[in-house]
C-alpha cells in the first residue's frame, strides 16, 4: 500500500462517521468503508483495487480498535 492510502485510512474513518451520523445502519458501515477505500484507490491514490479494499478494511479495524480501547 502506498503512502497516500495510509494517510487516507483515518480520513475514511471520519467519512464513515459522517455517514453514521446521517443515519446509516451500523451493519452497512464496513461496506461503506470498503467502498470509500475503493474510491480513494482509484481517484486519489492511483493504486490497485486490492489496496483500496485493504484501506477500507484497515479503517474498519482502526475504528474497532479505538472503540475497544476507549470502552465505548
Amino acid at each position: 500500500m502506498n503512502g497516500t492510502l495510509t494517510v487516507l485510512v483515518p480520513v475514511i474513518v471520519g467519512l464513515v462517521q459522517v455517514v453514521k451520523l446521517l443515519g446509516a445502519p451500523a451493519r452497512f458501515l464496513p461496506l461503506v468503508a470498503v467502498a470509500l477505500g475503493l474510491l480513494a484507490s482509484t481517484l486519489v491514490a492511483d493504486a490497485t483495487l486490492l489496496e483500496g479494499v485493504i484501506a477500507g478494511l484497515s479503517a474498519v479495524g482502526l475504528f474497532s480498535s479505538g472503540k475497544a480501547i476507549l470502552g465505548k
